[in-house]
């Protein structure tokens, strides 16, 4: 099968190429899925995970990508919950190979079933960002009705969800980005919004909820708008700059079908709308892959 993979983390490409790679083995619990659509970070060659497996052993050429949709064409042993042939969608495993391969072996624990009428572009483009912003707001930061959320990077894919799924818990948003992201967050319903080239972040006054995911400078400033008892989440780096009153949390998003599954509901009904920049082919992807924004990969096409 063709698969992107990286083989040299000192190299200044990573040795990144399309691959031809044997068909991967469904291990107990597994599924086997055919790719029809990717989505990956460019920032997957930096994390250890992408070089080494959880015993730290090198396991190059590693298989970029860790979201997918697509139809399960084989089952391991003792897996249970999905069957042959169901669309299904979700986020890999962060030390095993990855999405960007027309067949890849899953944990069927991380995989949600896709509805009929959900493609699989716009499918593979929500479990990253989605989950990352239901994780954030609910698990961590346990956003309520009436409280007010500061959501850092709004025109980005994770940001731009997280705005979707504060408006439904019927919180006060306040939104930054750059000057052009203001349009976007307030269409998808952001009341507020600080131009973080043009404003002060101060001015925007004291909220019960940050959700960040710039880090730096923009972090550490953050946390003085926190109300007592209030809580900063964070997928950037560690907070330095901690709270008086309150919590500072960095968090790993994990994966998780329960929550995929109340994301594909969303997305099947309008409620949310993920962010994707640009599709492309796999055997484009060496190109394109330090481009910035969404890209998603379509990789088997229906």
């Amino acid at each position: 099968m063709r698969a992107i993979t990286v083989r040299d983390p000192e190299a200044e490409d990573f040795g990144l190429s399309l691959t031809e790679l044997p068909h991967p083995h469904a291990a107990e619990n597994d599924v086997v899925v055919q790719v029809h659509a990717a989505g990956f970070i460019r920032t997957e060659p930096q994390w250890p995970a992408t070089w080494v497996d959880r015993a730290g052993r090198d396991r190059t050429p590693s298989v970029l990508g860790h979201e997918l949709s697509g139809v399960v064409v084989e089952l391991g042993f003792g897996t249970t919950g999905l069957s042959i042939g169901q669309r299904v969608f979700g986020l890999t495993d962060w030390a095993r190979n990855g999405t960007l391969a027309e067949y890849t072996a899953v944990e069927a624990r991380n995989l949600a079933p896709l509805p009929a009428d959900v493609d699989h572009v716009t499918a593979a483009a929500l479990p990253m960002p989605g989950l990352t912003a239901w994780q954030a707001l609910y698990d961590h930061a346990h956003l309520q009705p009436g409280q007010t959320v500061l959501i850092h990077g709004t025109g980005g894919s994770v940001g731009s969800l997280a705005v979707q799924l504060a408006r439904e818990t019927g919180a006060h948003i306040i939104g930054t980005g750059r000057a052009a992201d203001r349009k976007l967050a307030e269409s998808l319903g952001a009341h507020e919004f600080v131009d973080l080239d043009n404003d002060r972040l101060e001015d925007a006054g004291e909220v019960d909820v940050v959700f960040d995911v710039i880090g730096g400078e923009i972090l550490n400033r953050s946390t003085a708008l926190l109300r007592p008892g209030g809580t900063l989440v964070t997928v950037a780096e560690p907070p330095t700059v901690r709270p008086r009153d309150g919590r500072a949390i960095f968090f790993v998003v994990e994966p998780d079908r329960a929550q995929t599954a109340q994301l594909a509901a969303r997305l099947r009904d309008g409620r949310l709308v993920p962010l994707v920049t640009a599709v492309r082919e796999l055997a484009d992807v060496p190109a394109a892959f330090g481009s910035r924004g969404k890209t998603i990969v379509e990789v088997t096409t229906d």
